[in-house]
């Protein structure tokens, strides 16, 4: 049986919305472990659009299931549309967008919300016993929305981020670039990748690894 792993993208671009090289990791080892992938994403407007050559934030707006659609090549399904009996596992890859579109954890940090349709598929996979990986900055918006289960989690070893994870009910694990936490308890599989980089050589460790581990989480 081909495992159908869903992929929650959250924009296109590093300062709003997914991290690329994450996102095309995460596909690449994905399709080379012969999973049939889903990608997903909300069909809401991005925060803000930012130039990622000044890094300032433009005028303009954007929409994340659209954006997020440049890096799936079109093929991507509204989130609110995939129910988790649809799906074998998940994988969020990180990016600003994941803090600011899928949460807004990056504007208000502990205080934040995760947007309904997001938290939906998170609870419904956990409950469901199915995995969910997180990678880079994605397990602080996986922890908000499932501060109930106390989710075990690595975003590498940024203190005040991992603090914030421990205030919003979450237990922190510090990390390498190159390692995976497991929370086995709920299927949770974490890794730091450009919370440390510093290169795309460097975060395909560990997102590599993430990615074989749900993959035999199945």
């Amino acid at each position: 049986m081909t495992k159908k792993i869903g992929v929650l993208l959250s924009g296109c671009g590093v300062f709003d919305g997914t991290e690329i090289h994450e996102a095309v990791l995460t596909l690449l080892t994905l399709d080379r472990a012969g999973a049939e992938i889903i990608c997903m994403a909300p069909d809401i407007d991005q925060m803000h659009v930012v130039n990622h050559i000044t890094q300032e934030v433009t005028g303009e707006k954007r929409n994340v299931l659209v954006e997020s659609a440049r890096i799936a090549r079109g093929e991507i399904r509204n989130l609110k549309d995939v129910p988790a009996s649809d799906l074998d596992a998940l994988i969020m890859p990180g990016g600003l967008g994941a803090a600011k579109n899928l949460s807004d954890f990056a504007i208000k940090g502990t205080g934040a919300s995760v947007h309904p349709e997001v938290k939906r598929i998170l609870r419904e996979m956990v409950s469901a016993g199915k995995p969910v990986g997180a990678i880079c900055i994605a397990p602080a918006t996986l922890t908000k929305a499932l501060s109930g289960k106390k989710p075990e989690v690595t975003i590498g070893n940024d203190q005040q981020t991992a603090s914030a994870i421990e205030a919003m009910g979450g237990t922190h694990k510090t990390c390498t670039v190159d390692m995976i936490h497991i929370d086995q308890k709920n299927k949770i599989v974490t890794t730091p990748a450009y919370m440390l980089g510093p290169g795309i050589k460097d975060v395909a460790l560990g997102i590599e690894k993430l990615v074989n581990q749900i993959m035999s989480m199945v």
